[in-house]
């Protein structure tokens, strides 16, 4: 799952920079915002309330 800055966040939980694996907490509904050292790619998604992964 591959999500960019700038869109909206389809489910609340903590996205990973996919250039430098930074963490950041969205909540569903939510403007992804740039990861703390300014990249915009995330690739995984961990902590989602309701899964178990």
């Amino acid at each position: 799952m591959a999500a960019h800055a700038g869109e909206k966040a389809q489910k609340t939980g903590d996205f990973y920079c996919a250039k430098c694996d930074e963490k950041v907490h969205v909540t569903q509904g939510d403007t992804i915002p740039k990861c703390p050292n300014g990249h915009s790619e995330f690739e995984t998604r961990r902590n989602e309330p309701g899964n178990k992964s």
